[in-house]
């Protein structure tokens, strides 16, 4: 896993196996499937969020951000970092790094470049996996 995919926050609480995250720096509290052992309540945690896109839309401005501030992401806009073509994913840098499945049968990492600014519904069950 590349550095760039990382994401770096606190853990706010663990339930029912959804990691509440917050993001270093943000008021980000993002709701995620975890992957791994639970870290401990108020610890830095530093993994990769992983995320299912449904189609992805090249779009000519905006900005990055994840959709909704607090809870499930829902929707996510930023811009590409990276991706890998074998497993059909790209790295979006939005409020912080998104590893992404493209899950549209049309759409394929290699359509995509480095620094185009994307946008997409999320399906739910996003993911974080511990470092």
């Amino acid at each position: 896993m590349a550095d760039q995919d990382q994401t770096t926050g606190t853990a706010e609480a663990v339930n029912d196996g959804v990691l509440t995250l917050k993001l270093t720096g943000t008021d980000y509290r993002l709701a995620l499937v975890l992957e791994g052992e639970p870290p401990s309540a108020g610890s830095r945690t530093t993994g990769t969020i992983h995320a299912r896109a449904r189609r992805v839309d090249v779009v000519p401005a905006g900005g990055r951000y994840i959709e909704p501030v607090a809870g499930r992401p829902r929707r996510v806009q930023g811009r590409i970092i990276g991706g890998d073509p074998a497993k059909n994913t790209i790295t979006v840098k939005a409020a912080t790094a998104v590893v992404c499945t493209l899950t549209d049968s049309r759409q394929k990492t290699t359509q995509f470049a480095t620094g185009q600014l994307v946008s997409f519904d999320v399906e739910p069950g996003a993911t974080f996996t511990l470092a």
